[in-house]
């Protein structure tokens, strides 16, 4: 039993390394995703400095398209971060906090994809762009279309698939732990048997406290009794 335990806990640890490798390359390749969006929003910033001041209060509203991009990317980064952190420590809690963020990042971007569907009418219900470079990107999806559906569905399929190994290897490693606290539960039961089985081997006989056995004493007397 001992082998078959060891060679499960063998094969758990397998498992568990597998997952995290896949679960760190999705990481990686989504982070071209995440530092996309930085790069875009640091050039239109850029582009706007050498034509105007850049000053604190003109981020919003004049660039709040530029300001939102960038904490979409940034905020993208440091989920992938943890999630890359929760993947090489293995971590139950690291594991849980991940995937908190990462069901929570999916929510926002199925309801801003669900406000842009059902509202023909979304881009007038927006702050004007002084940049112009909302209205850029909406041309440049239109005239892509079939790239940027692609591209979009590769993202959410990838987003999906690291939410369910996240899941599925934070599941694979509370049972692990678990299974540690039995086996010493087990080791610290078991000496005190062992113990208790053990004893009677080493208990004296009873003996007289003469040093002579009672049976041997008895019947010297009987026999010196009936030689007299």
């Amino acid at each position: 039993m001992a082998r078959g335990g060891r060679s499960e806990k063998g094969g758990g640890g397998c498992g568990r390394c597998c997952l995290g490798f896949l679960l760190k390359l999705l990481a990686f390749l989504q982070a071209f995703a995440a530092l996309s969006a930085v790069l875009y929003a640091a050039s239109i910033l850029s582009r706007w400095a050498r034509h105007h001041e850049l000053h604190i209060h003109h981020l919003l509203p004049d660039l709040w398209f530029a300001c939102a991009v960038m904490a979409a990317g940034l905020l993208y980064c440091a989920i992938l971060l943890a999630g890359y952190v929760a993947a090489e420590i293995s971590s139950g809690c690291c594991l849980c906090f991940y995937t908190g963020l990462a069901m929570v990042m999916m929510l926002l971007e199925a309801a801003v994809a669900g406000r842009i569907l059902l509202n023909e009418h979304w881009i007038q219900d927006l702050p004007y762009d002084r940049t112009g470079e909302l209205q850029n990107l909406v041309s440049f999806v239109h005239d892509n279309l079939d790239l940027c559906k692609w591209a979009a569905l590769a993202t959410v399929a990838t987003q999906a698939l690291s939410l369910l190994l996240a899941m599925v290897l934070r599941a694979m490693v509370s049972p692990t732990s678990s299974d540690y606290d039995s086996d010493e539960d087990f080791v610290v039961i078991r000496r005190p048997l062992l113990i208790a089985q053990g004893a009677p081997s080493y208990l004296p006989t009873t003996a007289d406290p003469r040093g002579v056995h009672p049976n041997l004493w008895s019947s010297s007397m009987r026999q010196k009794h009936f030689s007299s």
